[in-house]
C-alpha cells in the first residue's frame, strides 16, 4: 500500500470514479471534503474534534446524534460539560468507575497489546497521567514542570519543539504505571473535593500555551474529564478487537 505523508497535493482536488477502499488515513485533514453518490458501507470514522463541527450524512447534521449515543452507552460522560463543582465530582466519580471496570477487567496479556497501531491500555493510563499533570498541576496549579517521567506525549510533540527530556526512555512497568495513575486521580478528587463555583472560575493559562485562549479552572478540569472519557472509549474500542 503506498503511504502519502505531509502532502498537500490533494487539497482542492476532486476524484471521479476512484476506489479508496481499504484506504487508512491518521492525523489527516479531511475538513470540508463533499462526498456525493458514493459507497460508505464499513466506512469508520473517528474523531476526537467530531463535536467541536459538524458532520453531515444525507443532508443530517449526525454529531449531536454521536453524542447522544455516546452518552447513552458511557452514564456519566454527558457530565463532561458540567458547569458547577457538584456536576465535575459526579462526572469524575462516573468515569472513574468505567476505568475501573476497564482496567480491572483486562488480563495482563493484553495491557500492553497494539491494535492496528493505537496505543496499548499502559500507553492510555500513562497519557492519561500526564493530561493530568498537564491541566491540574501545570495548567490550574501552576507548577513549572508539572510533568512525571512516565507520561504518555502525544504523537508530534517533539516535532513542535516540546522538551522530550523530561520523560523517560525506558518504559515503566505495570505496577509503577497503576500506582502514578491512582495518584493522579486522587490529586483530581482531593482538587475536586473542595473546588468551589468562584474557583472554577478563575482564568489560568492553557498549559500547551500557542494560543490566545486563557482557559478558566472549570475549563481545565473539563478538559481532564474528555479526555478521560474519550480514551477510555478509543481503549475499549481496541480491546474488543482482540476478543
Amino acid at each position: 500500500m503506498t503511504t502519502y505523508a505531509g502532502t498537500k497535493e490533494f487539497e482542492g482536488a476532486t476524484f471521479v470514479r476512484a476506489s479508496f477502499k481499504g484506504a487508512v488515513l491518521r492525523f489527516s485533514d479531511v475538513s470540508g471534503v463533499t462526498m456525493r453518490s458514493v459507497e460508505v458501507d464499513g466506512l469508520d470514522i473517528d474523531s476526537h474534534d467530531l463535536f467541536f463541527g459538524s458532520l453531515f450524512v444525507n443532508g443530517v447534521d449526525v454529531v449531536p446524534l454521536v453524542d447522544a449515543e455516546l452518552n447513552r452507552q458511557f452514564p456519566g460522560r454527558e457530565l463532561q460539560k458540567a458547569q458547577t463543582p457538584e456536576g465535575l465530582r459526579e462526572g469524575w466519580v462516573a468515569v472513574q468507575s468505567a476505568w475501573r471496570t476497564t482496567v480491572e477487567g483486562t488480563p495482563p496479556d493484553l495491557v500492553d497489546v497494539h491494535v492496528e497501531d493505537e496505543w496499548s491500555l499502559a500507553q492510555t493510563l500513562r497519557h492519561l497521567i500526564l493530561a493530568t499533570d498537564a491541566w491540574l498541576r501545570g495548567g490550574i496549579l501552576r507548577v513549572q514542570q508539572p510533568f512525571h517521567e512516565i507520561g504518555q506525549i502525544f504523537t508530534g510533540a517533539e516535532e513542535m519543539g516540546f522538551d522530550m527530556s523530561v520523560f523517560r526512555v525506558d518504559p515503566p512497568t505495570w505496577e509503577e504505571i497503576l500506582t502514578v495513575r491512582a495518584e493522579r486521580q486522587a490529586l483530581v478528587t482531593d482538587f475536586l473535593a473542595t473546588a468551589t463555583e468562584e474557583l472554577l472560575a478563575e482564568e489560568r493559562e492553557d498549559p500547551w500555551g500557542g494560543g490566545d485562549w486563557r482557559p478558566s479552572v472549570g475549563d481545565c478540569i473539563r478538559v481532564i474529564l474528555e479526555e478521560e472519557w474519550a480514551h477510555l472509549r478509543y481503549i475499549r474500542r481496541d480491546l474488543a478487537r482482540t476478543r
